[in-house]
């Protein structure tokens, strides 16, 4: 029964459409012209329902069957629609991409740190050991005279003499290295080597705490202020001489030079500083 309503109203829209056509055929005079945009667009929509009705007489007829027949624009949306989930899974992927790579970067860094904590702590230990070292080498100092088989300054050229207190320090014989040193600053003080001699004497004396002999010689180390690597850690080490010899006001002035004679100071100098300087109650 609807197939046939169907068919019918195919067959009066199909008439209605020859009768429209053929008055658009008609001659009319050049002064007038009936079919405005208006009527054009109404009689493109009869054809688009004409076409409609048609399709869904000859599919029922062919098929038997109820027929739908959707409107022309719902495969155009469909197809946006699929467009706009394709972009939408592409920038997807993307993301996923670039968090996979954000993860991996956070993974890299937080080995490198973990690395750079165990380096830091076998430093450290390292630090201590030699301090141990260092202080166990001082109890236990050659006799005097005794220079671990190594000439003594007055026996050789100012640069071997040199070379050769500083092998006894390294080697961990800090007595003989303070004598070989004392006795360069004595035969050769006034060498280019003799600035830093004192100050490998004063960290000799230091280490056993002889404090006003190891303030004398960082005094004779920096006296004009030397540019050299060891330098600002010389003033520093002359500022806790002073302090452990009571002498706060002096230790406070000496660290109160250090950024105006060497602004360039290595971090570790600057922190050493800073203790030193709360250890002082500097103002």
């Amino acid at each position: 029964m609807k197939l046939k309503s169907a068919a019918f109203a195919a067959l009066l829209a199909t008439s209605a459409l020859t009768g429209a056509a053929a008055i658009a055929q008609t001659p009319l005079p050049l002064e007038a012209d009936p079919l405005d945009d208006r009527s054009a667009r109404r009689v493109e929509r009869m054809e688009k329902v004409v076409r409609e009705l048609r399709s869904i007489v000859f599919q029922g007829r062919d098929t038997g069957k109820p027929v739908v027949v959707q409107p022309a624009e719902t495969e155009a949306m469909i197809q946006t629609m699929a467009t706009r989930v394709t972009d939408l899974e592409e920038s997807l992927q993307r993301l996923n991409g670039q968090n996979e790579t954000l993860n991996f970067d956070l993974n890299q860094a937080k080995r490198e740190a973990t690395d750079a904590k165990n380096q830091a702590a076998a430093l450290n230990e390292r630090l201590t050991a030699l301090e141990q070292k260092i202080a166990a080498g001082m109890v236990a100092a050659p006799p005097p005279g005794e220079t671990g088989g190594l000439p003594m300054a007055q026996d050789v050229d100012p640069d071997t003499a040199f070379a050769n207190a500083r092998q006894m320090l390294l080697d961990g014989d800090y007595a003989g290295a303070e004598r070989a040193f004392a006795a360069f600053v004595e035969q050769h003080g006034d060498s280019p080597k003799g600035a830093e001699a004192r100050y490998w004497l004063a960290e000799t004396q230091y280490v056993r705490q002889a404090y006003p002999d190891a303030a004398a010689s960082y005094i004779g180390a920096i006296r004009g202020w030397p540019k050299t690597g060891w330098a600002p850690d010389a003033v520093v080490k002359l500022a806790r001489s002073l302090s452990a010899m009571n002498r706060a006001a002096d230790a406070c002035k000496t660290l109160d030079e250090l950024p105006k004679r060497y602004p360039n100071a290595s971090a570790a100098v600057k922190s050493r500083a800073a203790t030193t300087r709360t250890q002082a109650k500097c103002a």
